[in-house]
Formats: C-alpha cells, sequence, structure tokens
C-alpha cells in the first residue's frame, strides 16, 4: 500500500516553493545592476506617517533658509562665499546634473554646505507609478551615500510637483520632509514670491535654481540676496536643524 506524504513533509514543501517564488520575484523587480532600486538606499522600513510638506518653518527667530537646487553651480567664487560667511546652505542635488561636479560639492560640504536629494534624473514625479518615483528617490539617496557616506532626509521634487504617491515613496527612502519653496530667486537676484505676502518673513525657505543663462554668477546673486536678508532684519538659519525640531514638535502634539 502506498504511504501518503505527512503533513510535516506538505507543509516544507509549501515553504520550499514559497521561497522560490518569492527570489524570483526579487529577481525581477531589480534594476540592471541586480540591485531593487527602491532598496538602494537600504533594507525598506515603511514609517508609520507621510513626511510633512513644507514651504516655511513655524518659528520666531529672525531667520530665513537659503536651498540650491541641481548642483550645476561650479562657481569657485561660490564655495568661497559660504565658506567667508559661514552660511548654512543647503543643496538638493540631481545626479545627472551634479554628478560631474561631485568633488566640487565635497568643497562645499567640507565648509558647511549640507546636501540633500533632488532626484536622480531630474524628471516631474507627480502621476509617475510607486516604483518609477521610488527608483527616483531612493536611487539618489544610494548615489549621495556612495558619494559621500550620507543618507540625506530633505527631499524636494523637481518642478515643485507631487502626489500622495511622492510622499509614500520618499518615506520609504528614508526622508522625514519634503521641503519646496515660498520665495525664488530669479537669473536676475530678484527675489518672486509664488503665494502670500511678497516679502520676506522669519520661517520662509529661498529656492535658488540653477540657470544656464544667467547674468550674475551664484556668489553674485547670493551676495545680492542677502543684502535684502539683512535689510528684513533677518539672518540664515540651518533648515536642517529647524526642521527636525518642529517635525519632532509636530510628532509630539500627534500631527
Amino acid at each position: 500500500m502506498r504511504r501518503l506524504p505527512t503533513a510535516a513533509a506538505l507543509c516544507a514543501g509549501v515553504l520550499l516553493l514559497a521561497g522560490c517564488a518569492g527570489a524570483a520575484g526579487e529577481r525581477a523587480g531589480a534594476d540592471a545592476r541586480g540591485r531593487d532600486p527602491a532598496h538602494a538606499a537600504g533594507p525598506l522600513v515603511r514609517p508609520a506617517r507621510l513626511p510633512p510638506v513644507v514651504d516655511r518653518v513655524r518659528t520666531r527667530d529672525p531667520v530665513v533658509f537659503l536651498t540650491y537646487d541641481d548642483g550645476a553651480e561650479r562657481d569657485p567664487g561660490f564655495a568661497g562665499l559660504v565658506s567667508e560667511r559661514r552660511l548654512p546652505v543647503t543643496l538638493f542635488l540631481t545626479d545627472r546634473v551634479a554628478g560631474p561636479g561631485y568633488g566640487h560639492l565635497a568643497r562645499l560640504r567640507a565648509v558647511g554646505a549640507s546636501l540633500q536629494n533632488h532626484t536622480l534624473d531630474h524628471p516631474a514625479l507627480r502621476g509617475l507609478p510607486q516604483a518609477g518615483q521610488r527608483a527616483e528617490i531612493c536611487g539618489q539617496q544610494h548615489k549621495l551615500r556612495s558619494r559621500f557616506g550620507i543618507r540625506p532626509h530633505l527631499f524636494r521634487p523637481p518642478y515643485g510637483t507631487y502626489d500622495t504617491t511622492t510622499l509614500r515613496a520618499a518615506a520609504d527612502c528614508g526622508i522625514t520632509a519634503v521641503v519646496l519653496w515660498r520665495a525664488s530667486l530669479s537669473a536676475d537676484g530678484e527675489l518672486t514670491y509664488p503665494h502670500g505676502e511678497p516679502r520676506l518673513r522669519p520661517g520662509d525657505i529661498i529656492s535658488v535654481p540653477s540657470a544656464e543663462t544667467e547674468s550674475l554668477t551664484p556668489a553674485e546673486r547670493t551676495v545680492r540676496l542677502l543684502g535684502e536678508i539683512e535689510r528684513r532684519g533677518l539672518r540664515v538659519g540651518r533648515l536642517e536643524d529647524y526642521l527636525r525640531h518642529e517635525i519632532t514638535g509636530r510628532r509630539a502634539a500627534g500631527n
């Protein structure tokens, strides 16, 4: 008489098949380098909440925050200005733009600049599938960690466009805040305001976009901006420190 397999043997077979299917699924989702781009910055740990989106920081301190996009600036005078004035600037880097100049960015980081995430290739993220958005954000996390040994926790979406999928992808990649801006510096050194009162206020985040045909160098634009900041009785603060304090406060309040 033929013996039927025991329950233990059946369970072992089911587990073996499940393990093989899981391994195949991981291989199918990996990128051309054999690594799942969504996990490029490390193991995926899904946070309990989505990162907040901010264009200003709630503070009574007379500070504003200087942020620079893409990482195309190669002006030696800019690094000298950051060093001389000890400016706590934040650089949101796109690998496609900044990649050839990472050595220059290392010098900026050495004089106090903070390096944060602005995607690998600078696409408009809103409407893209979550896998694609995670690949852009987590991929740049991996690039910056491999180049500088850092893991950014701030993210600026290209063009300032995002959706709920962007926030989920950013959270998956270890981002704690999505940073927009309340004021932007034009190529000729003038401030513009997308919304709200058209003047600098404490806590405002200022964006300094890259400009291919600018009439002023990054250092000259920054000097002009610093003059406006000082005329308003303000100074430049370190965005990361203020945001960390605000996010901690929001979580303590249950927001």
